[in-house]
């Protein structure tokens, strides 16, 4: 099985960062496809690179997007190959 393609970064107790996780939940059940949720608190490296960002949303590793989930430009871009 491949790995998701998308990565949404959160910490615990952020608001924005539920939300996110509900407009990716809408992605993924409209795409079929899956995600993976880490959280920045897990990694000083992520913690230094998107700490004062999160949420934050890769697509293929590369960040699609920080703070709000643009649903429809994410739906576009999963549509297109790796």
């Amino acid at each position: 099985m491949q790995e998701p393609r998308l990565t949404l970064i959160t910490r615990p107790g952020c608001h924005l960062c539920e939300v996110a996780k509900e407009a990716v939940g809408r992605v993924v059940a409209a795409t079929g496809d899956r995600y993976v949720e880490i959280d920045v608190e897990s990694d000083i490296e992520l913690e230094r690179e998107y700490g004062e960002r999160v949420p934050v949303v890769l697509l293929d590793g590369r960040e699609h997007g920080y703070w709000r989930v643009e649903e429809a430009r994410l739906l576009a871009d999963l549509a297109q190959p790796r």
